[in-house]
């Protein structure tokens, strides 16, 4: 029988083994050594018959420790050889893993847990810690929490807002927006964040398509919601401004009203219905009908969103800069919800400025800083300055940057992991670059499989539609080849569409893909994974490009066009322009019989009816447009052949902003542009 281990603790130091020193002097020992040491390794402390083995002496029990050390050390060298990214995934994989259990709690919370109730938790916790810095002006978590009282007493009281009323935000970044936001979630209304460069028709699309019957605004904002007030009026609408006066008939001041309302907390029953699958927001995006589409966002997908900055690595103690346009989600979502999930303060700007960019940061003590591509090749573009590395940057999180960027952008500003993401507002697929691998948006692990089913399909890019085999089915795109990006539908990760357009929503569905009645979400984009399971953005597909950050939709812009007194018909198209992310507006059309191009008429056109980013700043004019088999646009060949004169010979013309008309195209203009002569 064996003895207990407690027995055997009182056994002289060389009995039954040799010391440090004895080993260097007995190496015909070792052989026993070794052995003693395999059999204590695999089944130490006790005996291996009926015999007790009894355990080493201390000194030579340290050799087997130190020689297991050393054994373990070897092992997670050759681990960290064959896979460099081990420890990266595993964090990554642990943290997503305790996020997905928290909001499956939040689910089965009685109340619904939301983001909301998150905000007011943090309130109650820290009061006092700043939330919002803003020009010069610091609010507290109690102040903004205060404020959006009034704010949802205020517009119940005017407007008769009840739970389930949507309704419109049409401002700029600034801190009203977030307190307005969440004076209406108290009040359990969804509320539609309309990008403040829209007008006339597309402002006018956006307001009804979400079914608001109520339209909030600031001063600066006015002239375009007057604009369009004669249709709001006709329709019942009802619009406020955040000001104390306006002259304007139709359009009511809020602001008085909302300074003499109480701050006292608002009653959770105004809200009692709100749960996971509810409407939070809509966020609009670009989409092929030519005009902006509503992506509905639910409770459950704004929580989601608000996790980005924790699989990023974002701690309670960070700061985090937000200059993009608060109507994005990557602004809304990311950003200012993102904060409230971490409970941290932000550093919010009306709009970027690349100057004043690190003069924020070091100002504010910015850990964490939000980006599109744009962003960081105006930085990069700045004049090198003795303390550009002077920060406390550690975290850059965004999209769209090239990789000769990403890369002069480290080199210039210091050791930032960047967090470069892929996702759609409306999507229900995502990626994120935890490892901060240059070039990469994402990385394929088993676990982000599992919860987010996704892959890539073989996609004939003239056809602009997947590949199907004799069945009917699509085909999988092999390793390492671009491939449509499609994420299945399922209940963990639902497609839910967008408001008001069933036949758009519909068109982002893409049945029978691998068996017959499945169902996947279409993104239009192409991606690739190589063999070391990075993800990588290669381009976007169909009838949308991106521009200065933004989704251009090409027959908005053709709808245009069309209206010019001389155009019959147009192409629009995005194409590449060297040094710059994302493609450029150009269009190729076809005049009417006997008619020129009017170029100040078409610039007029260009001009009053679309945002500077969709402007189409190359003009091709064809003799007839290339069409498929299906009536569809060619636009493959167009696109590679680009905007340059000597390789092109139909008539070019470019968009002047100082001579506010189109020019002939010529080649001292090409150059200028691809010398960054001329800014686009």
């Amino acid at each position: 029988m064996c003895k207990p281990i407690r027995q055997l603790e009182n056994i002289p130091e060389n009995e039954g083994g040799v010391s440090g020193p004895q080993l260097s002097t007995a190496p015909g020992r070792l052989g026993e050594l070794c052995h003693k040491f395999h059999r204590a390794a695999l089944f130490p402390p006790f005996a291996l018959t009926d015999q007790l083995v009894q355990p080493a002496a201390p000194c030579n029990m340290y050799i087997w420790f130190t020689a297991l050390a050393g054994l373990a050390i070897l092992c997670l060298s050759l681990l960290r050889a064959r896979f460099p990214y081990l420890g990266d995934d595993s964090a990554y994989i642990l943290r997503t893993m305790k996020l997905g259990l928290r909001l499956t709690a939040y689910k089965k919370l009685k109340p619904f847990y939301s983001i909301l109730d998150c905000f007011l938790d943090a309130a109650k916790r820290h009061p006092s810690k700043i939330y919002i810095h803003f020009e010069g002006r610091a609010y507290s978590y109690g102040e903004v929490e205060k404020q959006s009282n009034k704010v949802a007493r205020a517009l119940r009281a005017a407007a008769g807002l009840k739970e389930g009323d949507a309704v419109a935000l049409f401002l700029s970044n600034e801190p009203s927006y977030v307190w307005t936001w969440l004076g209406l979630a108290k009040l359990g209304c969804p509320a539609a964040l309309l990008n403040f460069n829209i007008r006339a028709k597309s402002l006018l699309h956006c307001f009804s398509c979400c079914g608001a019957k109520v339209i909030i605004t600031s001063p600066e904002l006015q002239d375009a919601v007057e604009e369009v007030l004669p249709t709001l009026r006709e329709q019942g609408i009802s619009v406020y401004l955040l000001s104390e006066s306006c002259s304007a008939e139709g359009i009511r001041p809020l602001s008085d009203e909302i300074s003499r309302a109480s701050d006292r907390p608002m009653s959770r029953d105004l809200r009692a219905n709100v749960h996971i699958k509810s409407t939070a927001l809509y966020i609009y995006t670009s989409g092929t009908t030519g005009l902006p589409k509503a992506a509905v966002v639910t409770q459950e997908r704004m929580w989601a969103a608000s996790f980005v900055q924790a699989s990023a690595g974002v701690a309670a103690e960070d700061v985090f800069y937000v200059n993009l346009p608060l109507y994005h989600s990557a602004g809304f979502l990311i950003g200012m919800i993102g904060a409230i999930e971490r409970g941290i303060t932000v550093v919010l700007r009306r709009k970027f400025s690349a100057s004043q960019f690190w003069d924020d940061c070091r100002k504010y003590d910015v850990t964490v800083m939000q980006y599109i591509g744009e962003t960081l090749r105006y930085l990069c573009n700045t004049p090198k300055k003795d303390n550009e590395k002077n920060h406390k940057v550690r975290i850059a999180i965004g999209n769209g940057v090239r990789t000769d960027v990403w890369t002069e952008f480290l080199h210039r500003f210091g050791d930032i992991k960047v967090k470069e993401l892929y996702a759609a507002t409306e999507g229900n697929i995502g990626f994120i670059n935890y490892t901060s691998k240059i070039g990469a948006v994402g990385r394929a692990n088993f676990v982000h499989s599992f919860v987010f089913p996704y892959t890539l399909l073989k996609f004939d890019i003239e056809k602009e539609e997947p590949v199907r085999n004799s069945r009917g089915l699509c085909i999988e795109a092999e390793r390492g080849e671009s491939g449509l990006l499609v994420g299945k539908v399922t209940r963990r990760s639902p497609f839910v569409g967008y408001a008001g357009n069933q036949h758009q929503t519909e068109k982002k569905r893409l049945r029978d893909v691998f068996k017959k009645g499945d169902l996947y979400f279409n993104s239009g984009d192409l991606l690739r994974v190589d063999h070391d399971n990075f993800v990588y953005f290669q381009d976007r597909v169909g009838d949308t490009f991106r521009w200065k950050g933004e989704n251009v939709a090409t027959s908005e812009v053709a709808d245009v066009l069309t209206t010019a007194r001389c155009v019959s018909e147009a192409n629009v198209y995005g194409v590449e322009v060297e040094g710059h992310e994302g493609r450029i507006g150009m269009a190729a059309v076809i005049l009417k019989e006997g008619e020129d191009l009017d170029r100040l008429d078409t610039y007029a056109r260009v001009v009053n009816l679309l945002p500077a980013y969709a402007r189409p700043r190359f003009i091709r004019i064809q003799p007839c447009l290339e069409m498929t088999g299906t009536f569809k646009m060619k636009k493959v060949r167009l696109v590679e052949e680009g905007f340059n004169p000597a390789h092109i010979t139909d008539p070019l013309y470019f968009l002047d902003t100082e001579k506010k008309t189109y020019v002939p195209m010529t080649e001292e203009i090409y150059k200028a542009i691809t010398s960054r002569q001329i800014k686009l």
